[in-house]
């Protein structure tokens, strides 16, 4: 259980943040930059969900997300450095990678066939989501080339996990906007 009694504790005001374990690290650090762009998606999962009413369905899954979001950052928060901790470190399994994809094709199953690339916007929650789809992908760039820097390690289920809950979050988009009945598609040149 995560207790947390005191808000501000002044040790970042030299412009370092601790992790969970191992040295602290300059706050535009790439690991950094990772775990608080996650925080950063789960953010606006949270907007999206004031617009749920009638969706339960969907506000379920996306709460499961939510807290699978806190677990990947203790994850990027817990770089491995190839000792063994003294305490069982928190990462994302492949278990929540399977119920994410079971959540794609379950939404998947009573969408619209897309005739088109789909523009952000349409319901609120939709648009919400979609900004979400848009956060969760610079987070996977960002874990991407953390991934491929010297000395850092990011988990391949850690990396397929935030790959899935990008294309999640673009059915969810879509479910939220009628099944895709109500989707704003894009009109190829529309404007020239």
């Amino acid at each position: 259980m995560v207790k947390l009694n005191k808000i501000y504790t002044k040790t970042g005001d030299d412009g370092t943040t601790g992790l969970v374990a191992g040295p602290r690290r300059l706050k535009d650090d790439l690991r950094v930059e990772a775990f608080g762009t996650i925080d950063e998606a789960n953010s606006a999962i949270g907007i999206a969900r004031l617009h749920m009413q009638g969706m339960p369905e969907l506000d379920a899954m996306l709460m499961s997300i939510q807290n699978d979001l806190f677990d990947l950052g203790a994850d990027l928060a817990t770089p491995d450095t190839g000792t063994p901790p003294e305490y069982e470190p928190l990462r994302i399994v492949e278990s929540q990678v399977t119920r994410i994809e079971n959540d794609i094709d379950q939404l998947n199953g009573d969408l619209q066939p897309l005739r088109s690339f789909v523009l952000p916007g349409g319901h609120p929650a939709a648009a919400h989501l979609h900004l979400a789809r848009t956060i969760t992908r610079r987070a996977e760039r960002l874990m991407v080339t953390l991934w491929r820097s010297e000395g850092e390690i990011v988990s391949a289920v850690a990396l397929k996990y935030v790959n899935r809950l990008s294309d999640f979050l673009f059915v969810a988009a879509r479910h939220a906007n009628d099944r895709g009945h109500a989707d704003v598609l894009w009109v190829p040149g529309k404007n020239r």
